[in-house]
């Protein structure tokens, strides 16, 4: 919900591929700011890179942001005051403050040509200057400016900035402060008259009311820039606060699409089985911390706890073994029903079961199946390999079980007898199943481990999983039986 106590924020992703993990925690960080505070989240496309940006990239953006629930309160799909919120369609609005710089001598065309920008550089290099950019066009007169174009050379739009040190406070990292020799005359448009970054992304501010800017610390270099562009246009610039990076845990590089694929992606997460609000709890606390013992929170205590003052100066590690942790503990903390209901998509998904299928006594009978498999889920997605066994007959046997439990001269023994108890049995609940194997055991001397593990093997072809009485009455009479006789025949055409 919009709120009204003038406190204003936005996320600005680049449509140029899914959305990154570190990118969801600026988001986060921004929306529960907004939050706290009453204010207005705002989404906004960066989309200057026209290039590579795509609308496919789009829609993805904004389906990890609502599957994160960090719903937004203007901007693109929304609407609001200050459309539109997506920057290539925004270009008449930028045009109009290029102009007011250029009017108000704030900024000026500059014709360097790519030869003599070039000797610039060299020049600098040799001289260990920081400043590459000698100011050649900063003074020209309007003939000489026509003279050029009569020439047929292109220009850029240059911001004029004073040579003087610039300090800021960052509402994170503190002081940052600038020395002259670092600064020069920005480029801010193209000579294709395509605006850049720092222009666009600064006007967006200033029009749209943003009070803080909250982001990556790997934009600090373009703050000074940004806020030299809102002092020329005679405009207060907003509170910055630079959020440090999420390391790789290996490392300790900076996650990147290129080089850690699958491990930034939130879509990646969300088909993984990850739930949301454990990504959102994750995330958090890569960086913020509220005391130094709470890890767990629900989205109400973030809000009315999130504070920019609790965000640390260092960069943070991604563990992925912590999301996990996570991710188990809040699978854990669904009751049944919702755990069932979050695990059907990945069965279906999997081809294990159809929407058709589930009838009441199905969906009764798939929650005592989830129910049994206990605390093992890391992911929604760990229901497959726990459970697939009770929706296929024709399971692979696994070879590493087998080589342990099957190659014993007894298995064929135990596992026909097991059978022979079992077969007359007449209402094959659990505890009759389990009176009548226990017999057998007793009876003839058979540890009840060398005679449950080979049976564990026939009924799911693996040694792990539920307890094993569980699975005998989820499968049931006919089931048991079948795979009882298919592994006979299976260790008897292997003997």
């Amino acid at each position: 919900m919009m709120g009204d106590s003038g406190v204003r924020v936005r996320f600005a992703p680049s449509p140029t591929g899914f959305l990154h993990i570190g990118s969801a925690r600026t988001a986060l960080f921004n929306w529960l700011f907004a939050r706290h505070h009453g204010g207005t989240f705002i989404l906004r496309i960066d989309d200057t890179d026209e290039q590579r940006s795509t609308e496919e990239s789009m829609r993805e953006i904004y389906d990890s942001l609502k599957w994160l629930g960090l719903e937004w309160d203007e901007g693109e799909t929304m609407g609001g005051p200050h459309s539109p919120y997506v920057q290539s369609e925004r270009r008449e609005i930028y045009e109009k403050y290029v102009r007011q710089l250029l009017d108000s001598g704030n900024a000026y065309r500059c014709y360097c040509t790519p030869e003599e920008l070039a000797a610039m550089r060299e020049q600098a290099r040799a001289e260990k200057r920081d400043r590459t950019y000698t100011g050649k066009c900063r003074n020209l007169a309007p003939a000489d400016c026509q003279r050029m174009e009569a020439e047929g050379r292109k220009s850029v739009v240059r911001l004029k900035v004073p040579l003087e040190p610039i300090a800021v406070q960052d509402l994170i990292l503190g002081d940052i402060r600038v020395e002259a020799d670092a600064l020069q005359d920005e480029v801010i448009v193209k000579s294709n008259g395509s605006p850049l970054y720092n222009l666009t992304s600064t006007v967006d501010d200033l029009v749209m009311g943003i009070t803080h800017v909250i982001r990556g610390a790997d934009h600090v270099n373009n703050m000074p820039k940004q806020v030299l562009i809102c002092r020329a246009l005679g405009m207060q610039p907003p509170q910055f606060a630079h959020v440090p990076l999420v390391l790789n845990s290996a490392k300790g590089e900076k996650l990147s699409k290129r080089r850690h694929g699958d491990l930034v992606s939130v879509g990646k997460y969300r088909q993984g089985g990850y739930l949301p609000e454990a990504v959102i709890n994750f995330l958090v606390r890569l960086g913020w911390s509220y005391d130094d013992k709470t890890e767990i929170f629900s989205i109400d205590e973030l809000i009315e706890k999130f504070d920019l003052g609790r965000v640390g100066k260092t960069n943070s590690v991604f563990d992925i073994q912590k999301l996990q942790w996570l991710n188990g503990h809040y699978i854990m903390n669904m009751d049944i029903a919702a755990r069932t209901d979050a695990v059907i998509p990945f069965i279906e998904q999997e081809g294990l079961l159809l929407k058709t299928d589930l009838t009441p006594a199905r969906r009764a009978w798939l929650e005592k199946i989830v129910e049994s498999v206990g605390d093992r889920l890391t992911t929604l997605t760990d229901i497959i390999p726990q459970t697939s066994y009770f929706f296929i007959d024709d399971f692979e046997y696994d070879s590493k079980a087998v080589k342990k439990w099957w190659k014993k001269d007894s298995v064929l023994e135990i596992l026909g007898g097991l059978r022979n108890v079992m077969a007359p049995l007449k209402t094959f609940n659990v505890d009759e199943v389990e009176s009548a194997i226990w017999g057998y055991t007793d009876t003839n001397g058979v540890k009840r481990v060398q005679a449950m593990q080979p049976m564990r093997i026939a009924l799911t072809g693996v040694s792990f999983g539920p307890g094993l009485f569980d699975i005998i009455e989820l499968l049931g009479r006919e089931k048991v039986m079948q795979r009882l006789d298919r592994a006979i025949s299976h260790v008897n055409g292997g003997a």
